[in-house]
């Protein structure tokens, strides 16, 4: 891991990814991205994608820029190369954009979830940057002292698309030092025999060389309620699990269970884009 992108709108929740951020680059010598956005309406991007910036645009950009430098020079960054980025774009899009542009291995993020109509008719922007990066997005949710993973829980239905994001969280798993947990959740409308999932999942291993983990099958009413049940029940600290990154009407309808996780769950999650 060679670049860590942190966004941050100087929040509690964000200054809670800051930290593991922090933790994972001086274990990986990584560099870290601090990168603040400015949301600007519509008219206040039309005046700066002109080139006549309004003063009031200048006046929020100059104190965020201060902001910014001055967050990279606290003392918890002693040790590390921090660099940082402001820009002028929609959060969601500015940090996927910012995070392929600076060739980032990871993105780290707070969050605090969302629910009810905020939930299902705006999102949070860590909801949206779930749905839409090509690069893992970890989600931190909470105050986090010291962000020591002992068992992390990977689901999956184990189709042969998952192979990617599966290899993916094993070097993660690495970096982590956690105990690796595979699970794959049994519902009522998509039900497997023990003795069937089972060899699902040993076909899907088969040319996996590290086997450092558990395997799991767990029954519960949906996907969501039974990866967070499994989580609860093993006291996990991170749950990884793979997006399709569906947008628009498809995503309406068909929904999206890693983002779901995000909102729902008090544990932190790591998400994986699934190649198409």
């Amino acid at each position: 891991m060679k670049k860590i992108l942190i966004p941050t709108d100087f929040s509690n929740q964000a200054f809670n990814a800051i930290r593991v951020g922090i933790k994972l680059a001086k274990k990986e010598g990584a560099e870290i991205i601090l990168l603040h956005i400015l949301d600007l309406p519509q008219e206040g991007s039309d005046s700066v994608n002109k080139g006549t910036p309004a003063p009031q645009v200048m006046f929020f950009k100059n104190a965020a820029e201060e902001k910014l430098n001055n967050l990279a020079l606290d003392p918890i960054f002693q040790g590390l190369t921090v660099s940082t980025s402001l820009i002028l774009d929609r959060t969601s899009l500015g940090v996927t954009k910012s995070a392929e542009n600076n060739n980032v291995d990871l993105i780290v993020m707070g969050s605090h979830g969302a629910s009810g109509f905020k939930e299902y008719f705006i999102g949070s922007n860590t909801e949206k940057v779930v749905r839409t990066s090509n690069i893992p997005v970890l989600v931190i949710k909470g105050e986090v002292e010291d962000f020591k993973i002992s068992d992390f829980v990977f689901a999956s239905d184990f189709s042969e698309n998952m192979k990617e994001p599966f290899k993916k969280a094993l070097a993660f798993n690495k970096v982590f030092g956690s105990k690796l947990h595979l699970l794959m959740v049994n519902t009522p409308n998509n039900f497997k025999a023990t003795h069937v999932a089972e060899e699902l999942l040993q076909d899907f291993l088969q040319d996996i060389t590290d086997k450092e983990y558990d395997l799991s099958i767990y029954n519960d009413i949906n996907i969501e309620k039974g990866i967070l049940n499994f989580s609860d029940r093993i006291n996990a600290d991170l749950i990884g699990i793979a997006t399709h990154g569906r947008k628009g009407i498809s995503h309406f309808f068909n929904g999206s269970i890693s983002e779901d996780l995000v909102n729902h769950s008090s544990t932190s999650v790591l998400t994986f884009k699934i190649d198409n």
